[in-house]
């Protein structure tokens, strides 16, 4: 079996020389460049817009305003109900929602002549009062109609009751800020229209998705749109939509009558490509004496914009982490003049879990429990919220390792007390959880006459290794080497599958690609059956099989123990011989893989335990993380290498968000006055330390065909809240409000 084994990376090679194409690097011939202006204020109508003095540069095509742009059908907003369809900004009114939105397209032959051009387009407002403060709007928030296909409110048992009769209860309010994704890779669009036919090199997460999307916005068949994107320069939730800009260099395409390339400057980033809003939870835990949980109270509030609702969803993990017979979760939306949120690495679980987590430590400490004793004390053994038993869950064997591997056992049961020196030292924990998400998938395999194969989805690499495990997978499936096995991915016009978001990619798409390599290795079979000059003709199906590019005579290899395809005495043959003997044809199937009635019966996530050391320093308040330790329970793990790599990564994001990353609003005109990467601040390699990571071993036969739950989002959770309680385990001080920086624990 290949898979499973951590492998390097197929696509590595291309990368690390430089011959990885990403988006913005497609050249089609007559390319032209654009450039978008963006509005100053966050509310009001554009009354003028001059542009003389853009288009009298050398080199101008056009500028695209309101004023002359090509009308689309229903204004532009065509596609918003298709998959990724958001409310977009394409130059159809006059309109202004926040600041940074697109208001107009620059078009010359250069980049340094549209961008010149850009600055030199002049805008006179009619301003409007505009909505920008969060403690005024929540006032006034309204639940959204779902929270991410749950209810948005859900109750159960009488929590009023509860928290009256309970002997201890925590209330507290946490706080989450604005985060951005910044992706190194910008968001980028190449362009072309052919007659009606357009086609996009575009930088997204959901090539399916776009195509769909942008057929609404122009009005045209979804096979007159191609969206192609073979590498994805890092995306975190960000390149999961089609946003304006994408719409708008197909209609500056349009109107040039040439290709147009579209990339956002990194300040544009923080404007039109969605972000992680800002939320205010509410928690209310009741206990027992001796630790029960008998109420668990969790209300979200979070912002959206003007233009559509974006309900982040921190409220439904603690719907089933912790066993209680009183429980209620609400979210509600306060509306203010910003552009509209998105999907951010764990999307409503790595905020709600901070919050949860913290809650349940605070909760400890009230009691004089250990924190970890705590959470086995109130381990769910199912979903009460659904009432439905859990696929699988390995998270009490999580803890025992997570606990074992960190040295939790050392640490002190009273704040303050662990010190080093002018450092003061604390351990925290936490509990990591994100559901198993699955869509339905399709996959092509061809047979080459040579014995190699080609593997076809529309799904996408995201840096994560998706080109690798769907060629491990593939290559088991249908018997032949990885080497021989050649994975194609990111083009619209291949098999569908869904956008890589919620961490569904590996779990929906390698069933499709198992299954249609079986059934390749099934035709591989009957081939050679009906072959009169092939050893296995007229053979029983199950006495053959397909083996490192050869098929086999399985009663000859259960014989001799250790034996290889090169072992000569073994009846058998060159998946090449074959298929040259049978006219050199190329052979093809396809298989589909979707989600059955087992969503129904059981409730599927991922679960973890996240330990973390915390140094303070004693004098400045700063707060450096030396070891992080996290095990997980996560079903089939594709590759091992892969997997951990994967895993590092959303521990760094963890640490980000609670140390780090906050985007600062100017609430006086909505701008976001941090808007780079010398202000936003992300980790560096100074900033991690040892990074333990680690999976207990997971069966689930019900998640899907390979027990495949997906890793992404999972590694985020769980982190920021074991830091947060290992500072207060150092420094006696509980900040509830992230990031944990320096000025709050002095």
């Amino acid at each position: 079996m290949i898979t499973g084994q951590g492998i390097d990376r197929v696509d590595g090679a291309l990368k690390v020389t430089g011959r990885a194409p990403f988006a913005a690097e497609f050249a089609p011939p007559g390319l032209v460049h654009a450039v978008l202006v963006t509005s100053s204020v966050p509310s009001g109508r554009i009354v003028r817009m001059d542009v003389a003095a853009a288009t009298a540069l050398p080199g101008v095509i056009a500028v695209l305003t309101p004023m002359n742009a090509p009308r689309l059908p229903q204004k532009g907003q065509a596609g918003v109900n298709p998959a990724a369809g958001r409310v977009l900004s394409l130059l159809q009114d006059d309109i202004v929602s926040y600041n940074n939105q697109p208001i107009a397209v620059a078009v010359a032959d250069t980049l340094e002549r549209a961008a010149q051009a850009a600055r030199l387009v002049r805008v006179t407002y009619a301003a409007a009062d505009a909505k920008l403060d969060f403690a005024v709007a929540k006032a006034t928030a309204k639940p959204p109609a779902r929270a991410n296909r749950e209810p948005a409110d859900l109750q159960r048992g009488d929590l009023a009751a509860s928290m009256s009769s309970a002997a201890t209860t925590v209330g507290a309010v946490y706080t989450t800020p604005i985060g951005h994704h910044n992706p190194m890779e910008p968001h980028a669009t190449v362009a072309d229209w052919s007659g009606d036919h357009l086609t996009l090199h575009d930088a997204t997460q959901n090539v399916g998705g776009e195509r769909t999307a942008i057929a609404h916005v122009f009005g045209l068949a979804p096979e007159n749109v191609t969206v192609i994107n073979p590498f994805v320069g890092g995306g975190f939730g960000c390149k999961g939509s089609t946003w304006s800009h994408v719409a708008l260099a197909a209609l500056a395409a349009k109107a040039v009558g040439r290709p147009v390339k579209l990339v956002l400057e990194r300040p544009q980033m923080f404007g039109m490509v969605g972000n992680r809003p800002r939320t205010e939870q509410t928690l209310g835990l009741g206990a027992a004496r001796d630790g029960m949980l008998v109420a668990v109270g969790h209300q979200t509030v979070s912002e959206t914009s003007m233009l559509e609702d974006w309900p982040e969803t921190s409220s439904l993990a603690a719907r089933h982490l912790y066993s209680t017979p009183s429980n209620l979760s609400t979210h509600r939306l306060a509306k203010l003049h910003i552009a509209t949120p998105t999907f951010t690495r764990a999307p409503g679980e790595a905020s709600g879990n901070f919050a949860l987590e913290c809650a349940m430590d605070e909760l400890a400490y009230k009691l004089r429990i250990d924190p970890l004793a705590l959470r086995l004390r109130n381990y769910a053994e199912q979903d009460e919220s659904k009432r439905k038993p859990y696929s699988s869950k390995s998270l009490r064997e999580c803890y025992r390792v997570g606990a074992e591997r960190f040295g939790w056992a050392a640490r002190a049961a009273m704040p303050g007390t662990m010190r080093d020196g002018r450092s003061r030292i604390g351990y925290g924990m936490a509990t990591a959880t994100y559901p198993a998400n699955r869509s339905a998938a399709e996959a092509l395999v061809r047979m080459l006459p040579d014995g190699s194969v080609v593997v076809r989805s529309a799904t996408h690499d995201l840096g994560t290794g998706t080109y690798t495990v769907m060629s491990q997978v593939a290559a088991d499936a249908i018997g032949v080497p990885v080497s021989k096995v050649r994975f194609e991915l990111g083009d619209s016009r291949f098999p569908k599958a869904p956008g890589a978001g919620g961490s569904q990619s590996a779990a929906s798409v390698s069933p499709a690609v198992h299954a249609a390599g079986l059934a390749m290795r099934q035709k591989l079979i009957e081939l050679a059956i009906a072959d009169p000059r092939s050893f296995a003709h007229r053979s029983d199906a199950a006495q053959i099989t397909v083996i490192d590019g050869w098929l086999r005579s399985t009663n000859a290899l259960s014989l001799v123990p250790g034996r290889t395809v090169a072992d000569a005495a073994s009846p058998g043959e060159p998946i090449a011989a074959l298929i040259g003997r049978n006219g050199g044809v190329v052979l093809e199937t396809t298989a589909e893989s979707k989600p059955g009635v087992e969503r129904e019966q059981y409730s599927m996530h991922s679960f973890g335990a996240v330990f973390a050391e915390v140094r303070v320093d004693a004098d400045l308040g700063t707060v450096r993380v030396p070891r992080i330790t996290g095990v997980y329970g996560v079903g089939t793990v594709l590759n091992a290498k892969l997997a951990r790599s994967q895993m590092l990564g959303g521990v760094v994001w963890g640490v980000g968000m609670a140390l780090l990353e906050e985007s600062m609003r100017d609430e006086r005109n909505g701008r976001i006055v941090n808007a780079n990467l010398a202000e936003y601040h992300v980790p560096v390699n100074a900033d991690i330390g040892a990074i333990d990571v680690s999976f207990v071993p997971e069966s689930d036969a019900f998640v899907n065909p390979l027990g495949v739950k997906g890793l992404g989002e999972i590694g985020i959770t769980g982190v920021t809240a074991a830091i947060a309680n290992a500072v207060f385990h150092a420094t006696g001080k509980r900040v509830r409000d992230l990031p944990i920086t320096l000025d709050k624990l002095l």
